[in-house]
């Protein structure tokens, strides 16, 4: 009788994650989730809530106005979004999870008192604080995670966190398709006053990350704005703000005008006013299902062929996924199916954010990461103010939402000339 030695090599464990990693987890994947659902919800009551509004503001409730007034009130919570950059020095400062707390705080009591506007400028202002509290919770959230979770997790971990952001759009157009439907636009930013739960769970269960506490000593000699704009810091800082505002461009574009075109098109198609609603509804959850599946592959794809690889097969595929929406299918005489099929593929790519949850603080150390982190996305948001406010101007100019939208798709292409100038952070550690 013979015997055989087998010599395998030991299987790979991941780090186990202690209670508070578990509840931060989930404290900034829900806050995130809520803060998807706050964005989107706008989108969706953008129609009702002019028409009903701009008669009080005295103007009248044209389609022209109410889609030139959408644009501009979205065009200033593009700039709340954009100011959200305060967030990020007063978190190096003070600490993640109590900011992270007070961003959640900020939009979620705006958006509930979005419910309560009584004329198109309250709104445009709660609009606008909101943004400030909503801009935050990426950076908070993606800086949280990537400093508390081991190595070995945090790039799973930095996907993980995406898909809530887009969860809260599938969160959104769930409570459309029940509650704005049956209750208006009144009762959905109501539900946006809900994130007040998660905050207060993170200010009780969730601990600081370690990383922060190790860098505090230091934190007093540092300004972290003038670092991350030093020559040190300079070109990987102006680079990524480049790639993020291309990433918000593009998304940003598709995602807002989604709902109404899908609309237009379910109208064209025969379908009344409450079934186009509904499909409208149902083709907001089939964009955020592909997006949620984008995100999880992210940190798969980043990890075997690289960062800037892995943001050229997206950037790629947002550019062909939007001119095959907005510049073909729109204009088809039967365009809703092949419309809507589009946006899942829309979806997908537009996972490319999670891209910048895992990359963005590999690039910077402890001590300014999210002051970077809010900077670039706050920059990338100012932009988009500005080009969300031209193309409504395009829209009402042009009469069509399909060819305005598809012309963004150029951004994309822009996007794959500066990847290659951004640093390449596969197999490197988080900095410390």
């Amino acid at each position: 009788m013979s015997s055989t030695t087998e010599q395998s090599a030991p299987a790979r464990r991941r780090t186990p994650l202690n209670r508070s990693q578990i509840a931060g987890f989930w404290g900034a994947w829900t806050g995130w989730t809520l803060d998807g659902m706050d964005s989107f919800i706008y989108a969706l009551v953008l129609t009702p809530a002019l028409t009903e509004l701009l008669p009080r503001s005295g103007f009248a409730a044209t389609s022209g106005n109410v889609g030139l007034a959408g644009s501009i009130l979205f065009a200033l919570f593009l700039v709340g979004w954009g100011l959200s950059f305060i967030w990020g020095p007063i978190a190096d400062r003070f600490g993640r999870t109590r900011v992270l707390a007070a961003t959640i705080f900020t939009f979620a009591i705006f958006t509930g008192l979005s419910a309560m506007a009584q004329n198109v400028w309250e709104l445009a202002s709660f609009r606008f604080i909101a943004g400030i509290g909503i801009g935050g919770e990426w950076a908070l959230a993606g800086t949280y995670v990537a400093e508390a979770w081991p190595e070995d997790r945090r790039k799973m971990g930095a996907g993980l966190l995406q898909t809530g952001y887009y969860a809260g759009f599938f969160l959104a157009a769930a409570l459309n398709y029940t509650i704005g439907v049956h209750f208006g636009w009144r009762a959905m930013f109501l539900t946006g006053a809900v994130p007040i739960v998660v905050a207060i769970l993170i200010l009780t269960r969730v601990k600081e990350t370690e990383k922060w506490q190790a860098a505090d000593a230091a934190k007093s000699h540092v300004k972290p704005l003038r670092e991350i704009l030093s020559p040190r810091y300079r070109r990987r800082t102006w680079v990524a703000c480049a790639l993020v505002t291309i990433a918000i461009l593009g998304l940003w574009a598709g995602t807002v005008y989604e709902p109404t075109a899908v609309i237009q098109l379910a109208q064209h198609a025969g379908l009344g006013k409450g079934d186009a609603t509904k499909t409208a509804s149902w083709a907001t959850g089939l964009l955020s299902i592909g997006t949620i599946l984008g995100c999880l592959a992210v940190p798969i794809v980043a990890e075997r062929i690289g960062r800037r690889k892995t943001a050229a097969i997206y950037f790629a595929g947002m550019a062909v996924s939007i001119v095959g929406s907005f510049g073909w299918a729109f204009y088809l005489p039967n365009g809703l199916a092949p419309f809507i099929a589009w946006l899942f593929v829309l979806g997908f790519f537009g996972g490319n954010f999670a891209l910048f949850s895992l990359w963005l603080p590999e690039q910077f150390e402890t001590r300014v990461r999210a002051t970077a982190f809010a900077f670039c996305t706050s920059f990338g948001r100012f932009v988009g103010a500005g080009a969300n406010f031209l193309l409504g101007a395009a829209v009402l100019h042009t009469h069509t939402l399909g060819l305005p939208v598809a012309l963004t798709a150029v951004a994309f292409g822009i996007g794959l000339l500066i990847i290659p100038l951004a640093p390449e952070t596969r197999g490197a550690e988080l900095p410390q």
